[in-house]
């Protein structure tokens, strides 16, 4: 059985890694969906000038 300070350790070397982990994907997530915008309207854009 795990006792207290020994979860107390797996939370802080398995935690941090995992919050930071989230937060990339997060940040990542938000450039992909502006990306996506981007080349939307780029595509929008060229096929009104043919």
């Amino acid at each position: 059985m795990i006792e207290g300070l020994d979860f107390v350790q797996i939370l802080g070397d398995v935690g941090f890694p995992a919050a930071i982990a989230v937060y990339l994907l997060v940040r990542y997530e938000r450039k992909l969906d502006k990306l996506r915008e981007s080349i939307d309207a780029l595509s929008d854009d060229l096929n009104q000038s043919k």
